[in-house]
């Protein structure tokens, strides 16, 4: 069998132009993309603040505070647009704020901090350590190491070696579960949220990680990618917010429904499926998922049952849905997947109070589907 993944080929599609958008507007549309959400011109719709000579962060502007996240999300989109500054301005102010040096949960980041660097919360959130992770590595071999918390490599390589191995001692919790090789929701439970699952960086992680740490990376890609089908409904292909370990949804912690989290879950898959075209990537959730959404109104996304029931509750972020349906058709093909392109192509990104969610979804989408979300080799 060839490999054909853009790992193996080095090779990235633009769907959107191989949907007849035209090339050069591609182009302006990622550029000013960016510049809406980093740039200061944009208030409306800006997500990023540059403090002093050396710091930045993304605002969750629904919650008014800074997330792990968002940090995270945003390095990954400054390596990816080769905006070095600003990817240093990101880690510097995580590491300053919200890197925790003592206590259960020392080595990790705090996954909410007020604007002024103060903590709200003394816990992490996994998602926001892997996106870290991944974007310290490409990180390092785009611009090369520096020196102390700027030599990219060695604090992937410490933050993964941690995720796994922390709790062996009797101090604090792992991130991963070390017998399944699931990710967590957060260290201290035993439960999963479909959405964090990223075989596509485990693979990744199995190359660049501690060798000793090689091995569990590259099993916990192959179970994310059955935990990823096993989570998502066999019908409507939604997948809860949060579900245990076997993928039935977890009601008892009041997120066992499809909404803004679940959103994730098709854009990993496209990407997972971009990069590797392993035969256990499940395109099928992508496909069962676009046809779930082919005949319904953006104006009336709601939150769902993963059996497809609609509750009365809008969805807090349309714009976010749209653009990861959207770029679920890097797995897809077909009428489902032009259209939920189409109306991508013809969603502007969000103004007002919810616009960080959705604009951090519209972004990484235009960059998977104009071919520039891409692997950075050593």
């Amino acid at each position: 069998m060839v490999a054909t993944g853009a790992f193996y080929t080095g090779e990235y599609r633009n769907l959107l132009a191989e949907y007849g958008y035209d090339k050069d507007e591609i182009e302006n549309r990622v550029q000013e993309t960016w510049e809406r959400l980093f740039s200061d011109k944009y208030p409306e719709t800006q997500i990023y603040f540059s403090v002093g000579d050396d710091l930045g962060y993304m605002l969750d502007t629904g919650n008014d505070d800074v997330r792990t996240e968002g940090m995270s999300y945003g390095m990954m989109m400054a390596v990816q647009m080769d905006k070095k500054d600003i990817f240093d301005r990101l880690w510097n102010w995580s590491m300053k704020y919200m890197y925790m040096e003592e206590g259960e949960n020392a080595g990790y980041f705090a996954w909410s901090c007020a604007t002024d660097g103060t903590k709200n919360a003394y816990g992490p959130a996994p998602d926001g350590e892997e996106y870290y992770a991944m974007a310290l590595f490409f990180a390092s071999h785009r611009w090369g190491d520096g020196e102390g918390i700027f030599n990219y490599k060695k604090h992937a390589q410490e933050l993964l070696h941690r995720c796994i191995h922390k709790g062996e001692d009797g101090h604090g919790y792992p991130m991963w579960n070390r017998d399944n090789k699931l990710i967590k929701f957060v260290p201290g439970v035993e439960f999963s949220d479909p959405s964090y699952h990223l075989p596509h960086f485990y693979e990744l992680f199995a190359l660049w990680s501690f060798e000793e740490d090689r091995e569990f990376w590259k099993e916990a890609a192959k179970e994310s990618r059955k935990y990823i089908a096993k989570a998502a409904h066999p019908e409507t292909g939604l997948s809860p917010e949060y579900a245990f370990y076997d993928g039935t949804p977890n009601h008892i912690r009041g997120f066992g429904h499809f909404f803004s989290d679940s959103y994730r879950v098709a854009p990993n898959i496209a990407l997972d499926y971009e990069w590797f075209k392993d035969n256990a990537c499940p395109v099928v959730v992508n496909e069962k998922i676009q046809a779930f959404f082919a005949d319904k109104d953006p104006e009336d996304y709601r939150r769902y049952k993963i059996n497809g029931e609609p509750f009365e509750e809008k969805s807090l972020h349309p714009v976010g849905l749209i653009a990861t349906n959207a770029v679920a058709s890097l797995s897809t093909s077909g009428e489902n997947a032009r259209k939920a392109v189409e109306l991508f192509w013809n969603t502007p990104v969000r103004t007002g109070g919810r616009r960080y969610y959705d604009n951090c979804l519209y972004l990484f989408s235009l960059l998977a589907l104009s071919g520039k979300y891409k692997i950075w080799m050593p």
